[in-house]
């Protein structure tokens, strides 16, 4: 899909179609998640810290995320995919490979002549993005080759709104002229070892040989480097993917000094890394904290239970013992709680883990103790507080879905200094007005995002 999280936003609100729309973390150290093309031109790309994005296209609409909104659209997308082929492997809400000689066609497919081969899955792939620009309103960009990699690199080569289909035989003379970084697991590092050894571009690595790829980069890395570079990948499409954990983090605007707070937010992690754990119908052995200090220095710690749980009071006792190892005092930038070693199932005698767990660690605490924060503070990541003053409980956010009771549906472009600004408008419709509120006006109320009109 063309910048996923920034299109959905443009499609679903009719003000900012062709405009530039940012989406990501807005506090003083978010990032930047999807950029639309018209933000894109700035300079502005995925990953770039905010603040410097800010700079590059002050002229932006800035939106937090509504991952809700793209996981909707995104089952669309792959139950489109899924109609081509039961071979469907998702790499994110946006991107998928698709085996499709093992569709309903692939027969016919391999049936095929050579000749009449690249006209044929061509028209399949054009039928596909029209599908989807029909059913969502959205563009996809799609790269056809014989390999999963290159596949990939063409539909990088498609983007925006685009096909490239890959024949077999031309895939060197495809390759050859992109840089190195094009190969999945050349970072910068690599690069820059390359650039200084001669290596520049992928046809280089191809000259180069196995050897002295070896030499230079160790015998698993250079191997797999060479490969590649000549277009050879053999690996199958999967359709389902082993996850091997589900983990939440929190990046904070300010460093974490204060012990209780580093607590209170190990203990809303927790919770929302069980809310995913069950909503992945999972439950696992290994809870897992991730501590990233004031000097970027990272810890992580991990501690194994006698049997897979998907209970909060087992996995907040748990990372709470791992925190309470680990000196904070320097200030605490990043914060995070996973469970991995994954199973289908539980244990039926969680509560008795969990105090026996606690009696272990010499404390007293029960299912009632390790669960008093307030459900508010538990179910919204933007509190991070143990206790939810009223100010927290109306805090808007801009790109946040809203309704008021006289204008109807709309979405939050901004607030502050006790007033909200917001635009009524919705999924294919015209541009709205906006209108602003005291932050506490009793008739706006958040709401669900709205489907999208293609």
């Amino acid at each position: 899909m063309d910048a996923f999280y920034a299109s959905v936003e443009q499609a679903s609100k009719p003000s900012l179609r062709g405009k530039a729309v940012i989406v990501g973390g807005l506090g003083p150290r978010g990032v930047v998640a999807t950029a639309s093309y018209e933000a894109r031109v700035h300079g502005v790309h995925s990953a770039m810290a905010m603040a410097h994005a800010r700079r590059l296209c002050p002229h932006a609409a800035y939106l937090i995320p509504r991952f809700a909104l793209y996981r909707r659209v995104s089952d669309t997308v792959m139950g489109l995919l899924h109609e081509l082929s039961p071979l469907v492997e998702p790499l994110s809400l946006d991107e998928a490979f698709v085996d499709l000689e093992a569709g309903e066609r692939g027969e016919r497919l391999r049936a095929t002549a050579p000749e009449a081969m690249t006209a044929a899955v061509r028209e399949r792939g054009e039928r596909l993005r029209a599908d989807i620009a029909a059913t969502t309103g959205l563009t996809a960009s799609v790269g056809i080759a014989g390999s999963k990699l290159l596949a990939k690199i063409g539909s990088e080569a498609a983007k925006p709104d685009g096909l490239v289909v890959i024949e077999p035989g031309t895939e060197r003379a495809f390759l050859g002229p992109k840089p190195v970084r094009t190969l999945w697991g050349v970072g910068p590092a690599t690069a820059d070892h390359l650039r200084r050894a001669g290596i520049t571009t992928v046809a280089d690595v191809a000259e180069a040989g196995e050897a002295e790829l070896v030499r230079l980069l160790g015998r698993a890395h250079g191997a797999s480097l060479y490969a590649m570079a000549i277009g050879h990948d053999d690996r199958p499409v999967v359709a389902e993917r082993d996850v091997k954990s589900i983990s939440v983090e929190d990046t904070f605007d300010v460093d974490l000094t204060d012990r209780a707070r580093v607590r209170a937010e190990v203990a809303r992690l927790a919770d929302r890394c069980v809310r995913r754990l069950r909503e992945a119908g999972r439950s696992g052995r290994t809870v897992v904290l991730k501590v990233r200090h004031y000097d970027f220095t990272t810890l992580t710690r991990s501690e194994t239970l006698r049997a897979p749980t998907d209970d909060p009071v087992v996995v907040k006792e748990t990372a709470d013992r791992l925190i309470e190892a680990i000196d904070t005092t320097g200030g605490v930038r990043l914060l995070g709680v996973g469970v991995a070693g994954l199973a289908d199932f539980t244990q039926e005698d969680l509560f008795a883990q969990a105090g026996q767990a606690a009696a272990e660690a010499g404390g007293e605490t029960g299912p009632e103790g390790a669960d008093a924060a307030p459900e508010e503070a538990r179910a919204d990541p933007a509190v991070t507080s143990a206790v939810v003053p009223e100010a927290a409980a109306r805090l808007w956010r801009p790109g946040q879905d809203v309704t008021h009771e006289e204008y109807g549906p709309g979405w939050v472009q901004g607030s502050g200094v006790g007033r909200v600004t917001v635009r009524f408008e919705v999924p294919g419709g015209v541009p709205g007005r906006v209108r602003t509120f005291p932050v506490d006006d009793p008739r706006l109320s958040p709401s669900e995002p709205l489907p999208l009109v293609p």
